[in-house]
C-alpha cells in the first residue's frame, strides 16, 4: 500500500481516532491518583505510546475493513496491547502466576507431566494435616517438583517492577531446587507456548527476567493466533467474539504465563466453530466436523473441567447441515468419548491438588461437604441464591479488576467509571449487535443450558474444593467465566431493525472502543504500578 493511500486512510478515519483519544484521556484521568503527579514521566510516556499505537491500529483496521480480513486486525491489536501488558505488569503479579511459571519452566525441560519427588519417606502431600487450625503448618520441605533455582528470584520479587529490583539482570541459574506447587493437575499443552519462551530464555543465556517476559509473550502470541483463527472461522458475530477476546481481563490473562489464556482462547474458538457449523449450507458437513468440534471441546474441558459441557453444543446444529442422516449417533458417541476422557482426567487431576500448597487447607473436605448438602437441603438453595446474586456481581465487577499478588486485598481495584463504560459497551455489542443472524429456539435454550451447566458446575466444584464444610465462600473469580460471555449473542439478541442499516458504522465504533479499553488497561497499570 502506498504512502499516499495510507495517509488517505489516516484522514478518512480521523473522526474515529479522535474519539479514541478523547476516550483514553477520560479513562486515564479516572485512574490517576495523587502519587502519579509526583513522578508523572512514566504515565505521560505510556499515554503517548498507547495514543500512537491506538491510532496505528485504527488506521490498520480501516485498511482491512471487511469481515474477511477482521482476523488480521484481531491478531495485530491483541499482540500490540498484550505485549505492553506482558512487559508492564509487575513480576508474577497475575493470579497464581508464580506457580504457572514453575510449570512452564518444567515444560521447558521437556517434561510434559511433572514428576513429584516425595523425599526419603515417599510423602504424597506438600503439607501434612494438623489437628487444629484452618491451615496445616507441617510443611514437608524435602518434597516437590524439580525446577530452576531462579524460582527464588521471582518468589522474592513478587509484585515488584523491574525498576524496583537490581536482580532482574542476573543470569538464569543452572542449579535446581524443589518447589512444592506446579499445577500438576493441568494438561501439558496449556504450557507449551510459555515453556517455549522459557526454553529460549535459557537457550540464549538471557537475564532471569526474560524467563517471565518470553513466557508471557509466547503465551500471548498463541492466544492472538487462536483468536484470529476463531474470528476467521466464525461466519457471523465476529465483532462480538472479538469484543470478548479483548475484554481487559482477557488480555491481562493472555499476557501472562497462566493457562487461563488457553481456556479463554479455546472457549472462543469452540464457539466460533459451532457458529461455523450452525450457519453452514445444507448437507455440507460430515463426521469430520463432529470430530473436530468434540476435540476442541475436550482440549478446552481438560484445562477446566466444567467446560467439557461445551460438547453439548453439537446437538444444537441442525441435522440438515450434515450429509449423513444418522449423524446423531456420531454426535452421541463423541459426547460419550469426551465425557469418559474427562472423568478419567478428573481421577488424575483431583489427587494432584495435594501436591501443592492447597493441601494445607484443613477446612476443605469434598465428601463431608456433599454430605452436609444432602443433610441440609436449604443449604443448596442458599448456594444457588448466592451464585446468582453475589457471584454474578463479582463477575461483572471483575471485568476491569486485577490481581495484586502481595497485597492484603488481592482484588482491590475500583475503576468504577471504566467498569460502567465497559458494561455499556459489552451490552451494546453482545446483546444489541445489529445483524441478520437468527438462531432458533432450540439453539437459544440449548446454549443457555450449557452456560448454566458451566456456571453452576464451576461454582459447585469451588464449593467442594475451596469452601469449608457448611460454608459458601467459594472463592470464584471473573476470569473463570469469560468464555461464557461469547454465548450471550446466541442466547439473547435484542434486534432493533433500525440498527441493521448502521452495521458498518456500528462495527467501526465497536473497534474504536475495543482498542480503547485495551489502551485503558495499559494506562491503568501505568498509574497503578509506576
Amino acid at each position: 500500500m502506498s504512502l499516499e493511500s495510507i495517509s488517505g486512510v489516516f484522514i478518512k478515519s480521523k473522526k474515529y481516532w479522535l474519539i479514541y483519544l478523547i476516550f483514553i484521556a477520560v479513562t486515564c484521568m479516572s485512574t490517576i491518583s495523587a502519587r502519579n503527579f509526583v513522578n508523572p514521566q512514566f504515565v505521560i510516556a505510556t499515554f503517548v505510546i498507547v495514543a500512537v499505537m491506538g491510532i496505528v491500529c485504527i488506521v490498520y483496521y480501516f485498511m482491512h475493513d471487511s469481515d474477511n480480513e477482521l482476523y488480521k486486525v484481531a491478531f495485530v491489536i491483541i499482540l500490540c496491547f498484550g505485549m505492553m501488558s506482558a512487559l508492564i505488569v509487575p513480576i508474577v503479579d497475575v493470579s497464581d502466576e508464580l506457580e504457572h511459571l514453575t510449570r512452564a519452566e518444567i515444560t521447558s525441560q521437556g517434561v510434559m507431566f511433572p514428576h513429584w519427588e516425595g523425599g526419603k519417606n515417599n510423602l504424597d502431600r506438600l503439607y501434612n494435616h494438623t489437628s487444629e487450625g484452618k491451615y496445616s503448618t507441617a510443611l514437608n520441605t524435602d518434597v516437590g517438583f524439580r525446577t530452576s533455582q531462579s524460582h527464588m528470584f521471582f518468589l522474592n520479587n513478587r509484585e515488584n517492577t523491574v525498576f524496583e529490583t537490581p536482580n532482574d539482570t542476573d543470569k538464569i541459574s543452572k542449579e535446581t531446587m524443589l518447589d512444592g506447587s506446579a499445577f500438576e493437575q493441568n494438561p501439558f499443552y496449556g504450557y507449551l507456548p510459555q515453556g517455549f519462551g522459557v526454553f529460549l530464555a535459557k537457550l540464549f543465556d538471557m537475564n532471569v527476567i526474560w524467563m517471565l517476559w518470553l513466557g508471557r509473550i509466547f503465551n500471548l502470541i498463541c492466544y492472538a493466533f487462536i483468536i484470529a483463527l476463531a474470528i476467521k472461522t466464525a461466519p457471523v458475530l465476529k465483532v462480538p467474539l472479538l469484543a470478548v477476546a479483548c475484554i481487559p481481563l482477557s488480555i491481562y490473562q493472555a499476557a501472562s504465563v497462566s493457562i487461563d489464556s488457553m481456556i479463554i482462547g479455546l472457549g472462543i474458538l469452540t464457539i466460533a466453530y459451532f457458529l461455523y457449523m450452525y450457519k453452514s449450507d445444507a448437507q455440507s458437513l460430515d463426521i469430520k466436523h463432529v470430530a473436530i468440534f468434540c476435540t476442541l471441546s475436550l482440549l478446552l474441558g481438560l484445562c477446566k473441567l466444567p467446560y467439557l459441557a461445551f460438547v453439548f453444543l453439537i446437538l444444537l446444529v441442525p441435522r440438515d447441515r450434515f450429509k449423513d442422516g444418522n449423524i446423531l449417533r456420531y454426535m452421541l458417541l463423541g459426547i460419550l468419548i469426551v465425557a469418559f476422557i474427562g472423568v478419567l482426567w478428573s481421577t488424575y487431576s483431583e489427587p494432584a491438588l495435594m501436591h501443592s500448597w492447597r493441601s494445607k487447607l484443613n477446612y476443605m473436605d469434598p465428601a463431608l461437604q456433599v454430605q452436609y448438602l444432602l443433610d441440609h437441603p436449604f443449604a443448596i438453595l442458599r448456594f444457588l441464591r448466592l451464585i446468582f446474586t453475589y457471584t454474578v456481581g463479582i463477575t461483572l465487577n471483575g471485568l476491569f479488576n486485577f490481581f495484586a499478588a502481595g497485597s492484603a486485598n488481592h482484588y482491590s481495584d475500583h475503576y468504577t467509571l471504566i467498569t460502567i463504560f465497559l458494561w455499556i459497551f459489552l451490552a451494546a455489542t453482545l446483546l444489541f449487535y445489529p445483524n441478520n443472524v437468527k438462531f432458533d429456539l432450540k439453539a437459544k435454550l440449548g446454549s443457555l443450558l450449557v452456560l448454566l451447566m458451566i456456571f453452576v458446575g464451576t461454582c459447585f466444584i469451588q464449593l467442594l474444593t475451596w469452601a469449608s464444610v457448611g460454608d459458601t465462600n467459594i472463592g470464584v473469580s471473573a476470569r473463570y467465566f469469560l468464555p461464557l460471555f461469547a454465548l450471550l449473542p446466541i442466547i439473547v439478541s435484542f434486534r432493533i431493525k433500525q440498527l441493521d442499516r448502521f452495521k458498518v458504522s456500528y462495527d467501526k465504533y465497536a473497534m474504536v472502543f475495543i482498542i480503547g479499553f485495551m489502551a485503558t488497561l495499559i494506562l491503568a497499570f501505568a498509574t497503578k504500578y509506576y
